[in-house]
């Protein structure tokens, strides 16, 4: 894999990730309009494992208090914050949808049948145009402290749609949250903490078929991914956050539905 291959998937992976414009349409983008050959199971592990790091490190003290709302909670320990242990249980509740739906479309294989020009091409459009109606008709009137377990599990099943290349998870669980209410700040930053144990489930299963094919070698192309797209992750969570104090998701609407467009006329042209 060339020097530019590699900085190109890092660069895109770790910018797309979490701006609702989905990395793994990205991911199978570049090599489909580039001619460059695919770049295998292990650098994909390896440029989410650099967006796992920024987003944990980006949210390093809501992530030091979660696990330690699970800890007291494993230790009977009665001294806890709950709004810390309520947050850390609609994390985990949204989470297992995903872990069922998306562990039985990779054993059916269908996540290499989803993978397709055409499909991204239409996904955009459909689920950049729903972006844009939860992000510019819902109220904003609920924030992190009032979440529920209705809201997890409203969350979690959109996140299930991500499993479509070119939906965007966290796009579809943004337009979940804004759809429920809450404001823009609020469901990214329940989007991008969701995202850890989501990256992480992931990243294991694609350990896990790494190592039935006998193919887990970390080389110096994995690190340099890996370390490009930590980097490039942690601008783009702190530039959307700061982008969403006073604007909408508008842009990112109408990258997703030119982008949809272009494909699509690139596949029926």
């Amino acid at each position: 894999m060339s020097l530019l291959q590699i900085i190109v998937l890092a660069i895109v992976q770790g910018i797309t990730e979490f701006l609702p414009i989905s990395s793994s349409g990205h991911l199978i983008l570049v090599p489909e309009l580039t001619n460059w050959p695919d770049q295998g199971l292990m650098m994909d592990v390896g440029v989410h494992v650099g967006t796992l790091g920024a987003v944990i490190l980006y949210f390093r003290n809501e992530v030091g208090r979660l696990f330690k709302s699970f800890f007291k909670l494993i230790t009977f320990n009665k001294e806890y914050d709950a709004l810390d242990r309520n947050l850390m249980w609609m994390i985990i509740l949204a989470t297992i949808p995903i872990v069922v739906f998306g562990g039985a479309a990779s054993a059916l294989g269908l996540t290499d049948v989803w993978r397709t020009i055409e499909i991204i091409g239409w996904t955009s459009i459909i689920f950049g145009v729903a972006l844009y109606f939860a992000d510019t008709k819902c109220a904003d009137k609920l924030n992190l402290d009032k979440i529920c377990f209705g809201h997890a599990l409203i969350i979690g099943f959109a996140q299930v749609l991500a499993i479509i290349p070119g939906t965007s998870r966290s796009g579809i669980t943004m337009t979940a949250a804004r759809a429920i209410g809450f404001n823009r700040t609020d469901a990214a930053r329940f989007s991008m903490l969701l995202s850890i144990p989501t990256i992480l489930a992931a990243a294991i299963l694609q350990i896990k078929d790494l190592i039935e094919v006998g193919n887990v070698t970390i080389g110096t192309d994995l690190l340099l991914g890996a370390a490009l797209s930590f980097v490039a992750a942690l601008l783009a969570i702190a530039g959307l956050l700061k982008w969403l104090e006073s604007s909408s998701m508008t842009p990112f609407v109408i990258y997703r539905v030119l982008l949809g467009i272009g494909l699509l006329a690139f596949v029926y042209g």
